[in-house]
């Protein structure tokens, strides 16, 4: 939130409340399951994550990869049962707290209650972005914006990153976020190296003409401009 809006001492505060328990989780252990009962929602302090939901035919979809900051488990505040699945990629650490957290924050705090509203707005239109990726741009396009976003969110947390960073993903997991194969996702990522767009080594992507790749992917960051002169005062 320090990066959109200048928090205050007692903003502060509160947010560092909600982190005071923290929990670590190993890669590949599911915190929190799809269909099962939920009441509490996280916020991520170190690693990868993803959300996924499992489909009939008990193939994966990937929805979103979650990074440092990113609160995860909203869904827990309406819902009681889970919506995703949320399983750690990397070894993680993350801060429980209630549900019921969230009250407080809106009564005491109704400018950080409307960051959390401005971060899922974020979420839902990078989400529609990634939806009409899978039904209306090549497999190319597909994976080269999911570099970008990737490289990005990133950057958030990390700002020595540049354009060559750790991938930290496996080509399955790329593919079940894109809707492709492993070996459909090896192809389109040599041909990304082949057009001269990134170059591979030893797990580092470098986005070598960053410019024609968001053009290839069709990409818009929706981290960039924002508009939240109508925030509450703080």
């Amino acid at each position: 939130m320090s990066e959109l809006v200048e928090l205050t001492s007692d903003e502060r505060s509160t947010l560092e409340k909600l982190e005071s328990r923290q929990r670590q989780v190993r890669r590949g252990a599911v915190l929190q399951r799809e269909n099962e009962p939920c009441g509490e929602m996280f916020i991520l302090r170190k690693g990868l994550m993803m959300s996924y939901v499992l489909l009939d035919d008990g193939s994966r979809q990937i929805l979103r990869f979650l990074f440092p900051g990113d609160m995860l488990g909203m869904s827990s505040a309406i819902y009681r049962e889970a919506p995703e699945t949320l399983a750690a990629l990397s070894d993680c650490t993350v801060a429980p707290f209630d549900r019921t957290a969230l009250a407080g924050i809106m009564t005491a705090h109704p400018r950080l209650s409307a960051m959390i509203m401005v971060h899922a707005q974020i979420e839902r239109v990078a989400l529609t972005d990634r939806l009409a990726a899978l039904g209306r741009t090549s497999a190319k396009a597909r994976v080269a914006a999911l570099l970008l976003e990737l490289r990005n969110r990133l950057r958030v947390s990390d700002k020595s990153i540049a354009n060559v960073f750790a991938l930290g993903l496996t080509q399955e997991e790329v593919g079940d976020a894109t809707g492709l194969t492993a070996v459909h996702v090896n192809r389109m990522l040599r041909q990304l190296e082949e057009d001269g767009l990134i170059a591979r080594e030893a797990g580092k992507v470098t986005l070598v003409d960053e410019r024609a790749l968001a053009r290839a992917a069709n990409y818009v960051n929706r981290y960039e401009g924002l508009d939240l002169s109508w925030l509450p005062a703080a």
